[in-house]
């Protein structure tokens, strides 16, 4: 059977061919292994995208010299519904007076401890410890903690409380001026450095003496 049609428009005759019904069938199932590829994708990356791990961009300085302005850092979203954080621990989480800002900042002060600023160095009284001065190798060579103009220089966290600076204390607005940060307002834990690429680097938690 001639699947051709010829139309005549007085100047010449033209022919159309009509698709076969065996290339429109295959043409239908190219389509739907794209929608099935495109499907089981969404299934494997929404999760964890939304539910394990997330981007995000580092804005400004308050974490020099550990993490420089447009660093893209991979958020751990998934390790603390199954352990808390640990002192050291670099998180990102909602500030408290706005959530819908975002900040990073590194955990310092556990729930149930005490965290004083004094004389340019912090103290950290574990529950039913004695005082202890906070050394952190992470930071730049020379930097001391200072007290803002009406900051928390001593505060007793709750049960649900974590106390959270920047690295760069000059330059970091953080706990001593916003307080402490409930453990629901934590996204996640910084695991990865993703760009530049030259900084790549996988992020551990420190150890401390106490």
């Amino acid at each position: 059977m001639d699947n051709s049609s010829d139309y005549n428009s007085g100047d010449g005759q033209y022919s159309f061919n009509a698709p076969s019904p065996g290339k429109f069938k295959r043409l239908l199932d190219f389509i739907w292994e794209m929608a099935k590829i495109t499907l089981i994708s969404l299934v494997i990356v929404l999760p964890i995208r939304y539910f394990l791990i997330q981007p995000f961009y580092v804005k400004g300085a308050s974490m020099e010299p550990n993490f420089h302005d447009h660093e893209y850092l991979i958020i751990d979203e998934i390790s603390y519904r199954f352990n808390e954080p640990k002192r050291g621990d670099i998180i990102v989480f909602k500030y408290p007076k706005d959530p819908r800002q975002f900040f990073i900042k590194r955990v310092i002060g556990l729930p149930g401890e005490t965290v004083k600023i004094d004389n340019g160095s912090i103290f950290i009284t574990p529950v039913g410890g004695q005082s202890n001065v906070l050394k952190e190798d992470y930071l730049a060579s020379g930097v001391e903690t200072r007290l803002p103009v009406s900051g928390y220089g001593e505060l007793k966290l709750k049960d649900n409380e974590y106390y959270l600076m920047g690295d760069n204390r000059d330059q970091s607005q953080d706990s001593r001026t916003f307080g402490p940060v409930r453990s629901d307002f934590i996204i996640g834990r910084t695991w990865l450095r993703g760009w530049p690429f030259n900084k790549l680097t996988l992020f551990t938690t420190p150890q401390y003496g106490f």
